[in-house]
């Protein structure tokens, strides 16, 4: 053994998972434990190979959260809701994490969190994928365990899916159908986000107890289809459509994804300058967009 504390990273596979296994490796200080629930996948299999120990458990499992979490002195904790789609079991996977984190005695737990719009709003929205983690991140509190929540904004990667620019009627320019009107939109490279769950889990003292919300840019949606007209060399423009537009959309959970943007144009807190504390090499969406101009040229 290398004598070195273990942080326990949970989703180690996806998105923000493997940001934090590769900034935990490339920082050296912890020890890294990678839970999937298929080691043999492939993606396992080459952080296996990366040197990274990888281990199986299921977050609708206890039995199999015990060992992978036992002498651990802290995790890194995702739940997916697109995965699934239930807010209730997303909770029930949360608490169950935090059940065993707090019989192991774990020192330090990040949770990627969000806020509990259902109970902010007095009921006036509901956003089941921010309010379940709302309601973990309670859970964590209340019983006890030291956690520091990390609030993610929009991923810049979700304009290559979710949010791609859409062909308008005009046949030659491309709609950004995104509801924000002139509020600006914090965005983040999720690529990014693995460097600030090491920053504050090298300074527990300063972050447990914290939310931190994270933003590495804030631009009005007509800010980012400029910018990635001008990377692009294709004519990207703010579809301007309204909240009450949007959710008529025929997209999946258009009516959950409208009552999100409503939420985010109440400007809940973002923090840039703590953002960049956290990761000063953290991308700007100009640096972004320019590095990956190439996954467009299809548009």
């Amino acid at each position: 053994m290398s004598g070195k504390e273990v942080i326990v990273v949970f989703g180690a596979t996806g998105a923000q998972g493997g940001s934090v296994v590769k900034a935990l490796m490339e920082d050296g200080t912890f020890t890294v434990r990678a839970v999937t629930r298929d080691p043999k996948k492939e993606s396992a299999v080459k952080l296996s190979q990366s040197g990274v120990e990888v281990v199986a458990a299921d977050l609708d499992d206890e039995k199999s959260l015990e060992p992978v979490l036992s002498k651990a002195y802290g995790a890194f904790v995702v739940t997916n809701y697109l995965e699934h789609f239930s807010k209730d079991k997303e909770i029930k996977q949360g608490k169950l994490i935090a059940d065993v984190a707090k019989r192991l005695g774990l020192k330090h737990v990040i949770f990627s969190g969000l806020e509990n719009v259902k109970k902010l709003t007095d009921g006036k929205l509901e956003v089941l994928h921010f309010d379940g983690k709302g309601e973990v991140e309670e859970y964590f509190r209340s019983i006890g365990v030291p956690m520091t929540s990390v609030r993610l904004p929009c991923y810049y990667e979700n304009l290559l899916t979710l949010f791609r620019p859409q062909k308008a009627k005009d046949g030659e320019t491309y709609n950004l159908a995104i509801p924000m009107g002139d509020v600006p939109m914090d965005g983040m490279s999720v690529k990014d986000f693995g460097h600030v769950a090491v920053s504050i889990l090298k300074s527990p003292s300063e972050y447990t107890g914290k939310d931190i919300g994270l933003s590495a840019d804030k631009l009005t949606v007509e800010q980012y289809a400029e910018k990635m007209s001008s990377a692009i060399g294709k004519t990207i423009k703010d579809a301007k459509l309204s909240p009450e537009e949007y959710e008529k959309l025929s997209l999946p959970a258009a009516q959950e994804l409208a009552n999100m943007f409503r939420f985010l144009k109440l400007k809940p807190d973002r923090d840039i300058q703590l953002t960049y504390k956290l990761n000063p090499k953290a991308k700007k969406f100009q640096q972004w967009i320019e590095e990956n101009k190439a996954a467009f040229k299809d548009l």
